[in-house]
């Protein structure tokens, strides 16, 4: 298991063109596997649900990049708040704000991508255009000083229609040089577009994304957990 980790991995990094990021999605797998990960160089990690992230993060070493990537509730910022880099899925005002109140309790600047939502299926989150917009627009987003809207984020339809996928990842490429042209012209700290796990990431390269989202092309299937 530990050297097929170490070899997935630099397979994967051999195969993905320079700049792309890879976050290696690491949400239900115990400690002594990210541990293999990091041993193979890796650094960049994704995990989804805050309390687990604050158990894992002080047995592993601290100069692991950790990113957020699943639903944040409001009552859970306050566990990541003091260390994690990058929360790829804001998708309401709401949320942006309480993650400004917990970023400036820690005393940070915390990086943020809108998460849009490009899917077919209803169950997914995210925010529409005008939503950022108007987010964006507001005198509450414009106080805030504690967050930085670094891109964003998208989760297309789990299909195999990947023409479907493509289309979906290029509306949300859209959506960036929009928020770019008439939001963030001035500022390069938004330049991050979140798209892509183990099925569809090549087309969401193809399609403009910056950083991938890599769990089981890396650690093997999904573990059950109770």
């Amino acid at each position: 298991m530990i050297m097929e980790i170490q070899e997935r991995l630099r397979n994967f990094l051999s195969q993905i063109p320079e700049g792309i990021t890879l976050v290696a999605v690491s949400k239900t797998k115990p400690v002594v596997l990210i541990k293999e990960a990091y041993d193979a160089g890796h650094r960049i990690f994704g995990e989804n649900k805050a309390q687990e992230l604050a158990e894992k993060k002080p047995q592993l070493p601290d100069d692991i990049e950790w990113h957020f990537i699943g639903h944040l509730q409001r009552n859970k910022v306050k566990y990541i708040a003091p260390f994690v880099s990058l929360i790829h899925a804001v998708d309401s005002l709401k949320l942006l704000k309480e993650i400004n109140k917990q970023a400036q309790n820690s005393n940070r600047i915390i990086p943020c991508l809108l998460q849009f939502h490009i899917a077919t299926e209803e169950t997914k989150f995210g925010l529409n255009y005008d939503e950022a917009s108007e987010l964006l627009a507001s005198e509450e987003y414009r106080s805030m000083k504690n967050i930085s809207i670094a891109g964003v984020m998208g989760m297309a339809t789990f299909t195999d229609d990947m023409e479907l996928v493509r289309r979906e990842f290029r509306s949300l490429k859209n959506y960036f040089d929009r928020l770019k042209e008439n939001h963030f012209r001035d500022d390069n700290a938004f330049k991050e577009i979140s798209m892509g796990m183990s099925n569809d990431y090549r087309v969401a390269i193809e399609e403009g994304s910056t950083i991938i989202r890599i769990g089981t092309k890396i650690f093997g299937s999904r573990e059950v957990t109770h």
